[in-house]
């Protein structure tokens, strides 16, 4: 079976989301399949945020469903519960972690710093968030970071200030298994329900991979 790391390599690109109508959850998700999509952060930002996920891998089930800003084990357990195929945090609890691998939940914690990443590896992740990567150095921060766990096999998912115009800097790195951005999902074209234009905007995304 694959692994989370592989998994996400091969999606390259994470959408992420955040959706409060189950209904809206769903045409969402199969806008951005359609749009070649493969993988989804649905974010915990919204009271339905759950009911979101529920719907999504009941109905959705060609994206790989991920959620996000995962900040208590209670949340680590309901994402497994709901369906999710994995999860990740803006940062980095242990907790949570533990929390996850408890459930069998795959995941990813947020880092920034190199001591993050050495606890994320002392909890045996090698696949972690890298956020908020435009404001901390983006990719040379990043491989500044990583040198001296590269020989440990970790993979990043950067995420934050991701945008069409710089994600093939990133993508074209050893270092990076796919990319995060809330560009192609934006607030406001969920509201207005634009799907045609979420479709579009994974369309030019996918395109570059």
């Amino acid at each position: 079976m694959k692994n989370l790391a592989e998994k996400v390599k091969e999606a390259r690109i994470v959408a992420v989301l955040s959706v409060n109508d189950k209904n809206d959850a769903v045409d969402l998700a199969n806008a951005l399949v359609d749009g070649g999509i493969k993988a989804i952060e649905l974010t915990l930002r919204t009271p339905n945020a759950f009911e979101c996920a529920s719907a999504i891998a009941e109905k959705a089930q060609k994206v790989m469903l991920g959620i996000g800003t995962v900040l208590t084990p209670d949340q680590a357990a309901e994402s497994k519960r709901r369906g999710a195929d994995f999860a990740v945090s803006p940062g980095c609890n242990v907790r949570v972690i533990d929390a996850a691998k408890e459930v069998g939940l795959p995941f990813a914690p947020g880092i920034m710093t190199p001591s993050e990443i050495e606890q994320s590896l002392e909890h045996g992740c090698t696949l972690m968030k890298f956020f908020p990567a435009g404001t901390t150095g983006g990719m040379k921060h990043l491989e500044s970071m990583a040198a001296p766990y590269k020989h440990l096999g970790v993979s990043f998912i950067p995420l934050g200030g991701l945008k069409l115009s710089n994600m093939k800097e990133y993508l074209d790195s050893p270092l990076v298994a796919a990319i995060g951005g809330s560009w192609i999902a934006p607030a406001n074209l969920i509201k207005a329900r634009d799907w045609a234009a979420i479709r579009k905007n994974a369309e030019e995304a996918s395109s570059q991979i």
